[in-house]
């Protein structure tokens, strides 16, 4: 069976979960659930980052012990994961002693091969990332509580391999996507690249993983998380089955503004432990609001819970998906959600199975009616349908969500025109000899439903798993001519009421 692995970046603890941490974490939900769905097994790896500066001051503003505060933070997260239908198959904490251990023996390896040295360095330092930065950088303005640091630390020689991560990345086409961030990843290696501190003086930051080789050093908080990707599948272990089964990893999920952590530090690592490269890094765009970066310090965070609360979780997976092309900035406003919910949802997906199941209850006592001879129209139809797994595992592949979206629509939509097409509430009434024209009809736009929904359910997996309850046939493939005549349609209650904005 084919293997596909695919991870979010790991939240940081002093966050609230957001609507930009929802999306990445849906976003990967919808893939793992695309995959699984053509038969592929699939490994989803998400979790939290627990240590470094900001979760230590955090926890010493309220009183408590680091590991307490972030027990809390955690809760948060996959309390909203599990309430935004977020199936992953693990969640991984940084404070795992598992992980930690097997960060010590990365650590340990490089010493003794000689890739981490002890040296003093003065440079600029970001409080907020919590990590130095270049003067171009800081030139850039996208770093806020810059200041300079002079101190002894350890250090990761990353400049080492920046020729051959060059090298890689030009002869890889698809390891960093799109392809606006592969050449911003290309443009900052033309400068030297400088090598990585990985510690922090337990005399400023105690909380983080222990250097092996030394007790007065942690581990910085970047070189700590990143090493989530091979530790939650069990690199490193005495039985390395699942690590060999899923690495390298097919995607790594994030938002563009953690690109340079992921694009630079991470692929050096690897190369550095003789582990191959992840097969693709993905970074999307930004969720905006009034054309701004949402930012907890500017008070413009949207919290999904509130939206899946008042709508279902279902609307908000759908609008993320949708309102978002990959790669590029998207702006949330609650009526730009409305429009796209009562348009697409209420309108066209949930008036198209609510006027066939009507139909089939009113005129075939709730069973689905057996089909009678295809005529050119019906057949139309039904050829649009074809080599639908085709179109759709393209645009899967591309990781063109919303294209694959509204080519599942334009077949929804497609169904409606049918219908009025043909009419059956009058091809029943006017002449009972074309009753078996009122089947067919019948029987045509419930199996065409049936497709859509089966498509749209890692979307929506839960108002589309009561349509695939109700017709019988949640176990389906994407055939036509699968539902058997006869079948009793459950009740189906309205899917999607329409919203009036207030």
């Amino acid at each position: 069976m084919e293997k596909f692995y695919i991870t979010t970046p790991l939240y940081y603890v002093n966050d609230e979960p957001h609507i930009g941490h929802a999306y990445t974490t849906i976003l990967a939900d919808v893939i793992s659930r695309f995959n699984r769905s053509i038969g592929k097994d699939v490994f989803f790896l998400t979790g939290t980052d627990e240590h470094g500066q900001k979760v230590q001051e955090a926890s010493e503003k309220r009183g408590v012990p680091p590991k307490e505060h972030a027990d809390e933070f955690v809760k948060r997260f996959k309390n909203a994961w599990k309430n935004l239908d977020i199936n992953y198959d693990h969640f991984i904490r940084t404070t795992d002693e598992n992980h930690k251990d097997k960060v010590k023996k990365i650590l340990t390896s490089l010493y003794e091969k000689g890739d981490i040295y002890f040296d003093e360095y003065e440079g600029l330092y970001s409080v907020s990332e919590e990590r130095f930065i270049t003067e171009k950088e800081k030139e850039e303005g996208q770093f806020r509580e810059v200041k300079t640091i002079k101190e002894k630390n350890y250090f990761f020689r990353m400049s080492k391999y920046q020729k051959k991560l060059i090298d890689h990345i030009n002869n890889n086409e698809k390891f960093i996507r799109p392809r606006s961030r592969k050449n911003e990843i290309l443009g900052f290696l033309k400068k030297p690249l400088n090598d990585l501190c990985i510690s922090r003086p337990k005399s400023r930051l105690s909380w983080g993983i222990d250097l092996p080789f030394d007790n007065d050093y942690v581990t910085y908080v970047w070189f700590d998380a990143l090493i989530n990707y091979i530790s939650g599948i069990g690199w490193g272990e005495k039985s390395s089955e699942n690590f060999d089964n899923y690495w390298p990893a097919d995607y790594h999920l994030m938002a563009k503004d953690i690109l340079t952590t992921h694009c630079v530090y991470w692929p050096t690592m690897l190369m550095a432990c003789d582990i191959d490269l992840p097969k693709s890094i993905f970074a999307h765009g930004w969720w905006l609001i009034d054309n701004m970066k949402m930012s907890k310090s500017i008070g413009n965070v949207v919290r999904p819970l509130d939206l899946a609360n008042e709508y279902g979780s279902d609307s908000l997976r759908y609008y993320l998906m949708r309102n978002m092309v990959l790669g590029q900035d998207s702006t949330f406003t609650t009526n730009s959600f409305i429009e796209r919910y009562n348009a697409d949802l209420a309108n066209d997906y949930g008036n198209v199975v609510n006027r066939v199941v009507i139909l089939i209850k009113k005129y075939y006592d709730s069973k689905i009616p057996e089909p009678g001879e295809y005529n050119d129209i019906d057949k139309n139809l039904i050829n649009q349908f074809n080599d639908l797994s085709n179109v759709i595992n393209l645009h899967l592949e591309s990781l063109k969500i919303h294209e694959l979206i509204e080519i599942i629509f334009s077949k929804i939509r497609l169904i409606n025109k049918y219908l009025e097409e043909k009419e059956p509430w009058k091809t029943y009434k006017t002449n009972p000899n074309q009753r078996d024209v009122t089947a067919t009809t019948l029987y045509v736009s419930i199996e065409c439903i049936r497709i859509c929904t089966k498509l749209l359910n890692p979307i929506m997996p839960n108002k589309t798993k009561l349509v695939l309850n109700a017709i019988g046939s949640k176990e389906s493939s994407l055939k036509f001519e699968e539902i058997n005549f006869g079948q009793e349609i459950g009740c189906i209650p309205t899917l999607f009421p329409r919203i009036e904005f207030k």
